[in-house]
């Protein structure tokens, strides 16, 4: 039993260092992130960037001076790192370029609507970015004339007539399109690559996964809807664009499937790309498939390995393998696919792998797990793994965590299901404990072996709760048919899985089932909707950003989804919509429930939360409300973070006490 009185605290995950997005030396030998760091004072994050030897050794700050110093790109040559910043009251981020040993960084673009999803070109003196214009401005006086007028325009409203309006937290509205542009980073003479052409990237989250250069340089591979109305769930094409002729050429023309993530062998001679038959299904997994640039031939990876590849795609220097992300049974490995082999290899095993880079003969990655935050390593052939960071370590010195268990339960039919177990740090079998689900969103997600920071299950479980995730029907990493499995029946596999996760709980002799509790966050938040209007066992819920209405939802920026995964418009079978939707059994909600949600939410609009709270309110069911008028579908300040948690600690010892001291 653990004897240190300090637990796990809200206001510790702010004080955690999260690096992100390494880039290697050429020679593999160093290492450079990007850390952020937040201060609850400011209420804000700032980030630098960090070198890391990859033979270990203390890491030293490379930037200090920016707010956002992101997205580290090494050059080919070696001399030099190239990055994205917002410094001198900059309204965007700009290009900027620094050398490995130190020194001042040199600003290179001064792009008015700014510079994102940035690579090198092989020959280290240009670079490639994407910015959002205007397609009829032209030069950067025209666009930094729009730019300024739309600033300071005094209407500010919102006038389309495209399918794809809203994404997240923010419109498309203004006209703007993603599109790629290269700069000459000695001259600072840029290039509009799509000008005079109706090509533009997806407007969803558009990033460099979306486009690559060929080794040579002549050509550039990007993502396209040729679509005239775009939407995310297109099928996107790939299409090749010749720098010296500037012709472009479509690359999958009459291919039925939806395609992503170029990445050009370093020999020129294979094109990988991430492809999923959507036609198919709305969430089919997504594989890697390899071009012939010589005979244009699309050849899939063997579909003997059942998950989904995530971008991005990564050749090994001899042009013999591809590394990349994919999930597997609750946890994500960075894998390696031999050309020829019928299965991937692990090349660093999670956890969760996030972001990784290649380089040489070494792999560097970030990693965590539900114990351990965010923390950087390195891998090769002569050394093996190492850590390389000690970002956290002094954070989490003296904070005892409890046990995490991985269980198998039976759940929907008896179907096999897995379910994480987190323990309060001074967990003592003999005595009784509150039992609370920790449920995930997607539907097509996972509770994966992470360190989360908004749902962090150590800092539940700190407060003395017995936590439990369980990767119900339709989440992601057990096979292509678990995900599909709640296709168009929505509720009733995922409702049967958590309550045999309770049920498995109860049978331990050590879970109070006086004191059962259930939260979630988006589809979470539906999934606990769903269950008050379906059983009375449980004490206490939170709703954060939760569905409550399919009807209603209609609002959200995914309506296209809907029929898909629902299996009909509204209007067209209103009963089938009705079977899977939690405002269909308000008249049986009967249990208290704290009700969370944010206005800049355009996934799950804020009016979902209002009429769940307001529904329970009419019914005279106890309930609260916390409203974020600042925030999205994701709570990202400090100082509301420290509230969401101070309400959802509160709210669950209001109606189901946890013994022992509570941390803060």
């Amino acid at each position: 039993m653990a004897t240190k009185t300090r637990r796990l605290g809200a206001d510790d995950l702010w004080r955690l260092a999260r690096p992100a997005q390494p880039t290697l030396s050429p020679d593999g030998a160093q290492v450079c992130v990007s850390v952020t760091t937040y201060d609850m004072e400011e209420n804000k994050g700032r980030s630098k960037l960090w070198l890391l030897s990859t033979f270990g050794g203390a890491p030293r700050p490379l930037t200090e001076a920016g707010e956002k110093d992101g997205e580290p790109r090494w050059s080919p040559d070696g001399t030099r790192i190239a990055f994205v910043a917002k410094r001198d009251k900059d309204d965007e981020p700009q290009l900027w370029l620094i050398a490995p040993d130190g020194g001042e960084a040199r600003r290179v673009t001064r792009m008015p609507t700014g510079v994102s999803g940035i690579k090198w070109f092989p020959d280290s003196r240009r670079v490639a970015f994407i910015s959002w214009v205007w397609p009829d401005a032209v030069g950067y006086k025209a666009h930094e004339a729009r730019y300024k007028e739309h600033k300071e325009s005094k209407v500010k409203a919102h006038v389309v007539e495209h399918d794809a309006y809203r994404y997240w937290d923010h419109w498309l509205s203004d006209g703007r399109v993603p599109r790629l542009f290269v700069v000459d980073v000695e001259t600072q003479r840029i290039t509009d690559l799509f000008s005079g052409t109706p090509y533009e990237l997806p407007c969803a989250d558009p990033s460099a996964h979306q486009y690559d250069i060929a080794p040579d340089g002549r050509e550039i591979a990007f993502v396209f809807d040729p679509a005239p109305d775009k939407r995310p769930d297109h099928e996107h094409h790939l299409v090749a664009l010749d720098l010296r002729a500037k012709k472009f050429r479509m690359l999958t023309k009459g291919s039925r499937l939806d395609h992503d993530g170029p990445s050009y062998s370093p020999d020129g001679k294979r094109l990988a790309l991430l492809t999923r038959n959507i036609r198919r299904n709305p969430v089919a997994e997504a594989r890697i498939a390899i071009l012939d640039r010589r005979t244009g031939r699309l050849k899939a990876f063997p579909d003997a390995w059942d998950r989904s590849v995530h971008a991005p795609l990564a050749w090994t220097g001899d042009s013999s393998a591809l590394l990349f992300a994919a999930e597997d049974r609750a946890r994500t490995h960075a894998f390696r696919w031999r050309l020829g082999e019928r299965a991937p290899e692990v090349a660093a095993l999670g956890g969760t792998v996030t972001d990784f880079a290649v380089a040489g003969n070494a792999l560097a990655f970030v990693r965590n797990t539900m114990s351990t935050p965010p923390a950087v390593f390195c891998t090769t052939p002569e050394r093996g793994e190492l850590r390389i960071d000690r970002f956290n370590d002094d954070v989490m010195a003296g904070i005892p965590l409890g046990e995490v268990r991985e269980v198998e339960i039976r759940g929907w039919k008896g179907e096999k299901v897995q379910m994480w177990v987190i323990y309060p740090p001074d967990f003592d079998r003999k005595k009784k404990w509150p039992l609370l689900h920790n449920i995930h969103g997607g539907p097509h997600g996972i509770w994966g072996d992470n360190f989360h920071f908004r749902w962090n299950n150590h800092v539940f479980a700190a407060q003395g709760y017995v936590v439990v995730c369980v990767n119900y029907h339709g989440s992601t990493s057990f096979g292509q048919r678990f995900v599909e499995s709640i296709d168009r029946e929505w509720g009733k596999r995922e409702l049967a899985d958590v309550e045999a996760g309770t049920d498995h709980m109860l049978r331990t002799g050590y879970i109070d089932r006086q004191r059962l509790l259930a939260a979630g966050g988006s589809y979470g938040g539906y999934m606990v909707a769903w269950m008050n209007g379906h059983t009375d066992r449980y004490k206490a819920y939170v709703c954060h950003a939760g569905c409550f209405d399919w009807v209603a939802m209609f609002s959200d920026d995914a309506w296209f989804w809907h029929p898909k995964e629902l299996g009909a418009w509204y209007w067209e079978d209103p009963a089938k919509v009705d079977r899977q939707n939690p405002r269909a059994r308000a008249d049986r909600m009967k249990t208290p429930t704290l009700v969370m949600h944010g206005l800049l939410d355009y996934r799950v609009p804020d009016a979902q939360g209002l009429a769940y709270y307001n529904t329970l309110k009419a019914k005279g069911v106890p309930a609260r409300l916390v409203f974020f008028p600042d925030e999205n579908h994701w709570i990202l300040k400090p100082q509301n973070s420290r509230l969401w948690y101070r309400e959802f600690f509160a709210w669950l010892a209001r109606h189901a006490p946890a013994p022992g001291k509570r941390g803060r």
